[in-house]
């Protein structure tokens, strides 16, 4: 059986220390400014920079991990401490764009749910 896409107990505590509305503002901001990252991760996989590759996936994985997305969590991970190699990897940006946009609709549906 496969993983939820958003790790309930880990969403449920978000809620519980931050309340429903702020949990709901937070989803708002990561849907706007997730895609930037996503974007700034191929940027600068093609400009070659490592470290800004780097605070892009970092930034993307702590965003994931905070609703308990943890698989897009972990892919962003893998990207950040494998630098600009882990990017390379034959369709490493696609796959995470995809699990992005499938962690987009699981919370959508969990904020209006």
């Amino acid at each position: 059986m496969a993983a939820p896409l958003i790790d309930a107990a880990t969403f449920a505590e978000l809620q519980a220390s931050a309340g429903a509305d702020f949990v709901g503002e937070l989803i708002d901001t990561f849907f706007e400014e997730a895609p930037t990252m996503l974007a700034e991760l191929r940027r600068t996989l093609a400009a070659g920079e490592v470290e800004a590759f780097r605070r892009a996936a970092h930034s993307l994985k702590s965003n994931a991990n905070t609703f308990g997305a943890l698989a897009l969590g972990a892919m962003a991970r893998e990207l950040e401490l494998g630098g600009l190699d882990a990017g390379k990897a034959p369709d490493a940006l696609d796959r995470l764009d995809k699990e992005y946009r499938r962690v987009v609709a699981a919370l959508s549906e969990l904020r209006h749910g």
